[in-house]
């Protein structure tokens, strides 16, 4: 299926190898129901008024519930209403 989660996405020229390993070596997203996602690190998120955070923990946690008082980054603040 083209465009499908497992195609390799193509890459521009010159483009850097990725950060998590040798190119082609996919980064692993861990996604939790009633938690945050897991990102093997280091990483840079993009936030929606362009800004950029990082870190270069081995992995991060992200906030999908926006409760966190320190978002993006997961701060378990989801426990409190899960």
């Amino acid at each position: 299926m083209p465009n499908s989660p497992s195609d390799p996405a193509p890459s521009p020229a010159g483009a850097a190898p990725s950060p998590s390993g040798p190119p082609g070596d996919p980064r692993r997203v861990t996604m939790r129901r009633k938690g945050p996602m897991l990102v093997e690190g280091p990483v840079e998120v993009e936030l929606e008024d362009g800004s950029v955070v990082s870190s270069d923990r081995f992995r991060v946690a992200l906030c999908t519930c926006r409760r966190s008082r320190r978002y993006p980054w997961c701060d378990t603040s989801h426990r409190d209403r899960a």
